[in-house]
């Protein structure tokens, strides 16, 4: 089964110092500068209440903001990058009067219990992607706030981010979380956590109204959700492979999705034959995010605390070996490096040398030196790092640390140096 926290403890609560919390290698320094926070005895500086179990965080591509998706917040957060002023609070919450702004129903989607006002609700914002040159942000909700064990398809905003405001809205499938923006931008990946499929949108042109669904594929079942509609169960584990990091592959042509439970593996999606092909199997257990940097792809593994690797030739060669008649090939070849446990997101600085790794159950960021797949060193971040976005530039990192039942809430900047 897959197991989200360890089993031993609950991990201590970290705050790192301004200015003073440092790793310092031969390679690399990184710096923790400032925050935003929202925690028990933080200190009236930094304080901003919008910032409520910050899940995602992601760059604007022209540098000039970046935004906080706040889970329990119910709200997305704008900031000026350069600055770190609040530019904008975008709340999600829907009722009759937001009617116009839903795409027609794709009919893939099918609800299992019938409610009075289905587009009456809050949503809890997950992660991010962009689209058309960043002109838009897409942010899929956990649930929609009358369900309590998120089975009923969930829905996702399109944010434009020149007004900062919600232009459109999707149904999903029941929870999801990672989205993702093809090569060529013209379609969006959407990842149902909640029940083994993921959603396809085409998102060709400008006309927002054109945007719709092109299919829903199945990672080998369906799962069949008849939980309570009032006694909350635990939604984050026991639902399948929990299907969570999720990349195009750089030709356009494949859909790659992580599988945090289950068996595990990278489930594979022909985008040309438009068909769930199988799962590429041998690398370890619980995988999280998923990542392409130079001719690489890269995984977290969660509870173990690693960062893995393999060429994307390899990958390709792989995928050519599913068959209808055998659905998951072994991968061998990864190479491994250790991190602090719990790792989630990450992040590749730009010309790909280093990789940053959120690790959650230790509180810490770990820099990983990719020429030799060796730990560099960690340092300090917010209890417990969970989202990590890196500027353009890659001398600025930024981590979201969600809240348990104490930490978190806390949104940390670093600084980077190169030598």
């Amino acid at each position: 089964m897959f197991v989200l926290t360890p089993a031993d403890a609950n991990p201590p609560v970290v705050h790192p110092k301004e200015g003073i919390t440092r790793l310092e290698a031969d390679s690399i320094t990184v710096t923790f500068m400032t925050r935003k926070q929202n925690y028990v005895g933080g200190d009236a500086r930094t304080r901003d209440e919008d910032v409520h179990s910050p899940k995602s965080i992601h760059i604007h591509p022209d540098g000039s903001k970046y935004y906080v998706n706040s889970l329990e917040g119910m709200r997305t957060v704008a900031f000026d990058f350069a600055t770190g002023q609040k530019l904008k609070v975008i709340h999600h919450a829907f009722d009759s009067t937001c009617l116009d702004l839903w795409a027609p129903e794709s009919g893939l989607f099918p609800f299992n219990y019938d409610y009075k006002e289905p587009g009456t609700f809050s949503g809890k914002p997950v992660e991010s992607t962009y689209s058309h040159g960043g002109r838009y942000l897409w942010v899929p909700y956990y649930r929609r706030s009358y369900d309590v064990n998120a089975q009923d398809p969930s829905a996702l905003a399109v944010i434009d981010t020149e007004r900062d405001t919600i232009v459109r809205l999707f149904e999903t499938g029941p929870l999801p979380k990672m989205i993702a923006t093809s090569p060529d931008g013209k379609r969006i990946a959407v990842t149902h956590w909640g029940d083994n499929t993921v959603g396809l949108l085409d998102i060709t042109g400008d006309d927002i109204d054109a945007w719709h669904y092109v299919g829903c594929y199945v990672v080998d079942y369906k799962l069949k959700l008849n939980y309570s509609r009032s006694i909350p169960v635990n939604r984050d584990a026991g639902s399948g492979y929990c299907l969570r990091g999720t990349v195009f592959t750089p030709d356009g042509r494949y859909l790659l999705v992580g599988c945090m439970g289950g068996t595990g593996g990278i489930a594979v999606i022909d985008l040309v034959q438009e068909r769930y092909l199988g799962r590429l199997l041998g690398m370890m257990s619980n995988l999280r995010h998923l990542l392409l940097s130079g001719d690489y792809l890269y995984l977290s593994i969660n509870n173990k605390g690693y960062v893995q690797r393999l060429p994307m030739r390899r990958i390709y060669d792989a995928i050519s070996e599913l068959q209808p008649d055998k659905k998951t090939v072994l991968v061998d070849g990864w190479e491994s490096c250790k991190v602090p446990a719990g790792a989630r997101t990450i992040v590749a600085s730009p010309d790909g040398r280093f990789i940053f790794a959120a690790c959650n159950f230790s509180s810490k960021i770990a820099v990983v030196e990719t020429r030799t797949m060796t730990l560099v060193g960690t340092l300090d971040a917010d209890s417990y790092p969970v989202g990590l976005d890196i500027s353009q530039d890659g001398h600025y990192l930024f981590s979201t640390s969600q809240a348990r039942d104490v930490g978190g809430n806390a949104v940390d900047i670093f600084q980077i140096d190169y030598k």
